[in-house]
Order: structure tokens, then sequence, then C-alpha cells
């Protein structure tokens, strides 16, 4: 690192360091509309801020030759030091998307003293950057997530309306390079607490038809549906698909086995197993068992088997260990979903759903994450490449992929999550 760079680095750190301090005794003593206020002034006006000592160490920080590269960070931990703040208070939440907007806004406020004109001009250019930068991205995922308003209809809205209903996402499409640990721990109670009212709201809504399924046999579907109060079908799938993923997911679709059985049976079988290369020919045999043989025949089973060979080919005669099942397992979500954000292509994945449709190309994908469980965050990953990629075409646009997400979401849930719907086979 050059001279100059460190220097201006330093300069930046303690700048902003200056500008931390300030918003977080500001954000216990003003109220969320004069924060938000103080940010239009501070960061989009960049005139009129109350504070001169403040509006004097942000010109200092921009004046800096990293600031180009470093004013996205630095805005960024100012906004999460408000959300962070405000996110765990009920009442305040709804301030959060406000804010959020706000850098979409143009500058309401001329410029006046003449004497600051650069450093205005240079702050609205900066805040431009910004907003086309990865940070407020993940930011505006956020307002998205804690808005109140209900999206769920409307194919004509973008994808990213969509991402509240997808915890498994948050993770990877909420926080962005330079996140704190303070800003990765509100994420995570994002995640949790949408994550738990969607189980409830499955479990309930599977017991509701657990109870209406046997109700009908006695007395007429109407009759039934009076006598119990209806419950809300969670996701977007319909009732039939529902039923039907969750036959796959929790019910014993493979005849007497369930995805777990069937999992836990090939780990047993694997502990027998010497080397490596015998590992990948049992592991062929345990996924092509889930693909129809027609669509297998035709390419598929061809390509599944090329890109195992293909997988730590002189490892073949060493011993299978745990390091070689994970490291398997994750290089066929590659394969089966997509690789990379730098290499976004999905052909298998689109063929795969094209022929086999979403629900049993989800079991599959479920049948390997069974087999190694820390490789579950690195299917969540695949999934928020795909969403990232896609986010700003329409819903009905990329109805595949939407169908796909809410079989994930049902999948991970079912298996990872902490619900027990073991009675799921009385009703379907």
């Amino acid at each position: 690192m050059s001279t100059w760079t460190s220097q201006s680095s330093r300069q930046i750190e303690s700048e902003a360091q200056q500008l931390y301090d300030h918003l977080l005794h500001q954000v216990q003593v003003a109220t969320p509309s004069q924060m938000v206020e103080r940010f239009r002034s501070l960061f989009v006006d960049g005139v009129g801020y109350p504070d001169a000592v403040i509006a004097s160490a942000l010109d200092r920080l921009i004046s800096s030759k990293a600031a180009e590269q470093e004013f996205k960070f630095v805005l960024n931990r100012c906004c999460h030091i408000l959300i962070n703040r405000w996110q765990t208070r009920p009442q305040f939440q709804a301030v959060i998307p406000e804010l959020i907007a706000l850098f979409e806004d143009s500058p309401a406020r001329p410029v006046a003293e003449f004497s600051r004109s650069r450093s205005i001009r240079r702050l609205r250019e900066l805040v431009r950057l910004f907003i086309e930068s990865e940070q407020y991205i993940t930011l505006r995922r956020l307002a998205q997530v804690i808005s109140d308003a209900e999206v769920n209809g409307a194919g004509s809205l973008p994808l990213g309306t969509l991402i509240r209903r997808y915890p498994f996402l948050y993770g990877h499409c909420l926080l962005a390079e330079g996140s704190t640990e303070e800003q990765q721990q509100t994420i995570k109670q994002l995640q949790l607490q949408a994550q738990r009212k969607y189980e409830v709201d499955l479990s309930q809504y599977v017991t509701y038809q657990v109870r209406r399924a046997k109700l009908a046999r006695n007395v007429s579907s109407a009759t039934a549906s009076r006598i119990i109060q209806p419950v809300k079908n969670p996701t977007l799938l319909s009732d039939r698909e529902l039923c039907y993923a969750l036959k796959h997911f929790v019910g014993k679709a493979a005849g007497s086995s369930t995805c777990r059985d069937a999992a836990q049976r090939f780990l047993t079988h694997t502990s027998q197993v010497r080397t490596f290369g015998e590992f990948k020919d049992d592991l062929y045999q345990y996924i092509t068992a889930s693909v129809d043989s027609e669509y297998g025949k035709r390419q598929f089973n061809n390509q599944l088997h090329a890109q195992l060979k293909s997988i730590f080919p002189d490892s073949n005669s060493q011993h299978f260990s745990d390091f070689l099942l994970m490291r398997t397992c994750s290089q066929l979500l590659n394969f089966l979903v997509v690789e990379s954000s730098q290499q976004p292509h999905h052909f298998i994945f689109i063929d795969l759903i094209t022929n086999l449709g979403p629900t049993l190309t989800t079991s599959l994908l479920l049948k390997i994450v069974l087999l190694c469980r820390k490789i579950k965050p690195y299917l969540e990953k695949r999934f928020s490449i795909l969403f990232n990629h896609y986010e700003s075409y329409t819903r009905d646009g990329v109805q595949w992929l939407v169908t796909s997400m809410e079989n994930v979401n049902l999948a991970l849930s079912t298996n990872f999550g902490s619900m027990d719907l073991s009675f799921i086979n009385q009703v379907v």
C-alpha cells in the first residue's frame, strides 16, 4: 500500500468514527423522524446540518482520495447504526424502509454556501455511486423484508419483492461486503423471526388439512369447511402442489421411505465403503434412483456420471472421508443448480425443472443435502445467486424460479426446522 493510500485510509477511519459516535448518540436521543431528517440534511442535501463539526468531518472524509472506494462502506454502516436500534423496537421498524428510500430522493435544498459547493457536489456524486453499490442493494432488500406491505400477488411485480418469503436467502442477500458483526446479528434475528413464523403458519395449515380430511370421511366437504375454521395456505403453491411437495419432502414418497430415511440408509452403507471412487459409484446410483428413467437415459445420467468422474479423480483410490463427502456434494450443487455469480449458468437446473418439475428437482437436491448437512448454506447460496440474477424480472417471467424457491423453502423448513410433521401421512 502506498504512503498516500495509507494516510488517506487512516483519515477516513478517523472521520468515519466521528460520524459513527455522533449517530450512536443521536439515535438514542432523537425520534426516528428526526433522524431521517438529519440523514437527509447530512447525506442527501449536504447542507443545513445542525452540527457544523460533524458536517466538517464529512467534508474531510469525502475529500479523501480513498473516498470513492470506502464511502459506500461508511454510509452503509451509518445506516445500520440506526437500523440496528430501530429493528429491536417494533414501533420504529416502519421507519427503516423510509430511511433506505431516502437516498433515491433528489436533493431538495439548493447550495447556498459557495465555499462548500465543491464538497456538496462531491458528496452527491458519492451518494449516487452508493445507490449503485452492493451495499445499497442489500439495504433495499432489507427494506422489502421489513415492509408491512403485502406483495404476494401481482405477477407483474419484480421477483425481488418476494424476498421476505424466503428466510433461507437472508444471510446471502441482505448482507454485503464490509458488514459488521452487529449487522450480521440483526439479519440473523430477522431470519429466525421469519423462519419461526413460516413454520408456525405451515404447521397450523397442515393440522387444519388433517382435521378436515378426517372430518370429510363422515360429512360433506362443504360441511367440514363450515365446522373447522379455515387456515390460509402460507405458500404460493396451490393446495394440491403443496400436498404433493409435502409428500416428497416429509412423507413416504419412495414406498416406505422418507427422504431422510433414504439418506440415512445410504450413509450407513457408505461407512463400509473403502475408497472415494467406490463412494462416487454408489452416489451415482443414489441420485439416479430419484430420476425418471426415460429422462435419465436421454442425457442427464451421462452428464452426472461425467461430473462425478471429474471430481478429484486423483483421490479415487484414497480412503473415503467426510471432507471428500462435503466437497463432492458441494460440487454437485454447482452442477445441478448454478456454479457462481461470475458464471451463473443454470442449464441443467432449468432442464431438470422442465422435465421433472420443481418438486422432484428439489427432492433430488434435498437428498444430497441430507447426506452432508454442512452444505445446507451452500445450497442456499446457489439460490441466492439465481435470485440476484433474476431479481428485477417480473414474477410471471420467472415463475419456474418462484415455484422452485417455494419448494426449497418447504424442503429445508420441514427437514431442518423445528416442526414435527410426522403426522403428515394422514393427509398425503
